[in-house]
């Protein structure tokens, strides 16, 4: 005979248990699109975001967008930095084939998966920097500061003007617009770029060139 006290173990609701289904068929229909052959692994979404880092990763249309005009800001043979920005990292390498190159800089040790092409990046260290990584080398940074906060947009501005030999491209709040014209001269975009996941503080680009975003 089975024991009554069974009956005092916590019973999930049928609705909880449903929503759990879900979400792990969810999961190995990802996990299975990855080991499939037609997955791309940078295609946005291929790293999921992690917003205890806060990581939002833009819309397609977006990227997509963000990473033309860095190619043609760029020019023919032209070198990319991506700082934080790594959606439009992805972007740039399914253009595989057209003449530029890219390197991305990221505090996330899961996008090393991309290789010789990845640094890490820390942004409370700005130019603790591999020494291959020389000063001026890049014809466009594209940043995107992982806080909303004048420290952080400062110490990023640090990493943007020792990479960048002119041109940069920063995406960041709205409500830093003040302090992005301070510390790296650039003005505002009409341009409004969209995260895949929407965001609570509006989002804008800046740029200091004259650039397709206006």
């Amino acid at each position: 005979k089975m024991d009554d006290d069974d009956d005092d173990i916590p019973q999930l609701s049928s609705h909880t248990l449903a929503a759990l289904q879900e979400f792990y068929l969810e999961q190995q229909q990802r996990e299975g699109m990855k080991t499939s052959q037609g997955f791309n692994q940078y295609s946005i979404g291929s790293v999921e975001e992690d917003w205890q880092l806060s990581q939002f990763w833009y819309s397609d249309e977006t990227a997509s967008c963000l990473a033309n005009e860095v190619v043609v800001a760029a020019g023919k043979g032209g070198r990319i930095a991506c700082v934080s920005a790594p959606s439009v990292y992805q972007k740039l390498k399914e253009q595989d084939g057209k003449d530029f190159s890219v390197c991305i800089l990221e505090y996330d040790r899961r996008f090393s998966v991309y290789g010789e092409e990845f640094i890490f990046y820390d942004y409370n260290h700005p130019l603790n920097l591999p020494e291959n990584l020389l000063p001026h080398s890049f014809d466009i940074v594209i940043a995107d500061p992982p806080y909303l906060s004048e420290e952080c947009l400062k110490k990023t501005a640090e990493t943007i003007k020792y990479l960048t030999k002119g041109k940069i491209l920063l995406c960041t709040g709205a409500i830093m617009e003040e302090q992005a014209a301070k510390h790296l001269g650039v003005k505002i975009c009409k341009f409004i770029p969209k995260h895949s996941r929407n965001l609570a503080n509006e989002f804008r680009c800046y740029v200091n060139y004259a650039s397709g975003l206006d």
